[in-house]
């Protein structure tokens, strides 16, 4: 069921994770060409490994809203923190795991993404898509 209350919420979110895949990718694909494929590969598992969580998160943290459902929404919203924190944890061991990674680009492109919300709100807001 949609809540006509957290369509704001929702759409900000999934904007917000729009401009983080954009980002990702482009700046992988600049990676790719200055350092190549293996620089390229790390950057984009790191960035993936913050964008999965805050789908995940995004979608349990606005699922319900009003006076009525309060207390769902805060259990909802910590239960989203709690899964982001685990699949964050869970997408790093299979990260680092299975894959051959470089750590330099892995973690620059793992703190990028996980600052990009801070600054997300002015680039939306200056493109008038807020």
């Amino acid at each position: 069921m949609r809540n006509s209350l957290t369509k704001a919420g929702r759409d900000f979110a999934f904007k917000q994770n729009m401009l983080a895949i954009s980002i990702v990718i482009i700046l992988t694909l600049l990676i790719c060409y200055f350092w190549g494929f293996d620089y390229a590969k790390s950057a984009l598992v790191g960035g993936f490994v913050v964008i999965i969580p805050n789908i995940v998160f995004a979608y349990k943290a606005f699922k319900y809203a009003g006076a009525q459902s309060s207390k769902k929404v805060v259990d909802s919203f910590f239960s989203g923190v709690k899964l982001k924190m685990g699949l964050t944890a869970f997408l790093f061991a299979l990260a680092f795991k299975f894959l051959v990674l470089l750590p330099v680009p892995f973690f620059s492109m793992f703190c990028l993404v996980v600052a990009l919300p801070l600054v997300t709100p002015l680039l939306l807001r200056k493109s008038g898509n807020l």
